[in-house]
């Protein structure tokens, strides 16, 4: 007689997890094209700004502040890109340590019962 094994079901749906990831990695997408456009809108307004003469007489730091500005905007871009696609792959690393988890399970009860059936 063949013993069934019985496995309590997952806590969550792995279609609702790929959806997740899915539009985690679109949005991150997304926020560096945003980013990216906002760094495009402020390189041309500094370049009419500079090429207008309205930074004449403009001090070292308020030049060196402005832009060091311009590039600290698309770095935390970067950054929120990187966190969002890390994100993402962090949950499809879970998912599949899960179901590996699960495939070794079931391998030490099949083992289980072929050793108590002999």
């Amino acid at each position: 007689m063949k013993k069934t094994v019985n496995f309590l079901g997952t806590y969550f749906s792995k279609d609702a997890v790929l959806r997740l990831v899915s539009v985690t990695k679109t949005l991150s997408w997304i926020v560096v094209g945003v980013y990216a456009l906002e760094w495009l809108a402020q390189s041309l307004a500094m370049i009419s700004q500079v090429s207008a003469g309205s930074w004449t007489g403009m001090g070292f730091t308020d030049a060196a502040q402005s832009i060091l500005y311009l590039f600290e905007q698309p770095l935390r871009g970067v950054v929120y890109f990187i966190v969002l696609q890390g994100l993402a792959q962090g949950i499809l690393m879970l998912m599949d340590m899960e179901d590996n988890t699960r495939r070794a399970a079931r391998g030490v009860e099949q083992k289980e019962i072929g050793e108590n059936a002999v």
